[in-house]
């Protein structure tokens, strides 16, 4: 196989979690547009059926699961959805996740932060990869074929004021995937992979007005990210595609258990 069909998708199957948000719903059309037949996986079936239909008009194929991702009969039921429709799963995008407001400590000390905006902001980002990990998982391992790809963050390498917790659940996704990606191929086979992403900044819905001002200029918060940005910017989430796209490819068929910065340069300058 020539190293161009190495990246092809055609006909693959891929499940992306909270995949009709900024960033799943962008990976979600990369994807399609290179021609997988993409599962758009999330609790808000409405956003879920306008994406696919998007997604559809644009000639792709696409269906929607409701599903939430912290609920694992739920993701069972969505994984039997795609199964009975296509065939098979060849790969998971977890892209179900973000930060809870309530769980952020920017303009109080962390001790005021309530214990159980801790835990949701934990759950969502770590055990909302976790479970459908283990779901898909199970059903690529059968095969003995198969590819996960989580999110991890910046986050995750360096501590970034105001986001404890969710810088434990991304923290967390970094060992989970070293961890499912040796567990995986040990036990069932070079056929299956385990890796993530790690997004430098980008303005998303969530972080929006953390970043930005009313009206439109950088908060504080914002510049010092620039800086210490080599690149100098925010990403957009379109530059993420191109690395989900290599991962669930068979251009990546000897890699997994690592987490691919897509960051701008941000976790290789030290700000001096």
């Amino acid at each position: 196989m020539s190293a161009a069909a190495n990246f092809r998708l055609d006909g693959r199957v891929i499940v992306v979690t909270g995949g009709y948000g900024v960033i799943g719903g962008t990976i979600a059309r990369g994807l399609a547009a290179a021609g997988a037949r993409v599962a758009v996986m999330g609790r808000n079936a409405d956003s879920a059926n306008a994406l696919v239909a998007e997604l559809t008009a644009a000639g792709g194929t696409a269906m929607a699961v409701t599903a939430d991702v912290l609920d694992e009969a739920q993701v069972g039921g969505a994984r039997d959805i795609v199964i009975a429709a296509w065939g098979q799963v060849d790969a998971l995008v977890n892209a179900a996740g973000g930060n809870v407001a309530r769980a952020r400590s920017d303009g109080r000390p962390i001790f005021d932060v309530p214990m159980d905006a801790f835990e949701e902001a934990l759950k969502l980002n770590l055990h909302g990869s976790i479970v459908p990990s283990l779901v898909f998982g199970a059903t690529m391992a059968a095969r003995g074929q198969g590819s996960i790809v989580c999110v991890s963050s910046m986050a995750s390498i360096q501590a970034i004021s105001g986001v404890l917790a969710y810088s434990v659940a991304k923290a967390g996704i970094d060992i989970f995937t070293k961890w499912m990606g040796t567990e995986l191929a040990r036990r069932f086979g070079d056929g299956l992979r385990v890796n993530a992403i790690a997004p430098g900044f980008f303005v998303t819905t969530q972080n929006r007005g953390v970043l930005i001002n009313a009206d439109g200029s950088l908060t504080p918060r914002s510049r010092t990210i620039i800086d210490r940005t080599p690149m100098g910017r925010f990403g957009n989430p379109e530059e993420l595609v191109g690395a989900v796209h290599w991962l669930c490819s068979d251009a990546a068929s000897f890699v997994t258990g690592v987490v691919v910065p897509v960051d701008g340069g941000f976790s290789a300058f030290s700000g001096v």
